[in-house]
């Protein structure tokens, strides 16, 4: 079974990510709070985190830097990253979180799911569809 997990505080854009990503043998788990990722990550080694740019009081790419960073220490596992972006002049800011791969919002779920399967078989090319 591969995990997936979206954190963003809009409900709409976690019920994006679970009707686009939810198939059989996949789980996808939500938080709404930036800061309860890293918990996750580390007990649950989820194959996939996908971060929304506005996530409460810890943004998606604070988060995705707490990520690599933790990851480099050899603390939490390393997992992709998707970034959904706001606006297109984003991009700049989820390279500085060193996301695997960013989508522009909104996105249409055919594009996040084709994100999603070529990030958890780590193929992540040009994903920014």
């Amino acid at each position: 079974m591969s995990t997936i997990l979206v954190a963003a505080d809009a409900k709409w854009v976690r019920d994006l990510v679970k009707s686009a990503c939810t198939a059989p043998g996949q789980e996808v788990m939500e938080v709404t709070r930036g800061q309860d990722v890293r918990d996750i990550v580390a007990t649950r080694e989820p194959d996939l985190v996908v971060l929304d740019m506005q996530i409460g009081n810890m943004g998606g790419v604070a988060v995705a830097i707490d990520l690599r960073l933790e990851a480099s220490a050899g603390r939490d596992p390393d997992v992709p990253i998707l970034l959904l972006l706001d606006r297109e002049a984003d991009r700049f800011l989820a390279k500085r979180g060193d996301a695997d791969a960013e989508l522009v919002k909104p996105v249409d779920p055919g594009t996040l799911r084709r994100a999603v399967e070529r990030l958890m078989t780590r193929d992540a090319e040009t994903v920014d569809g």
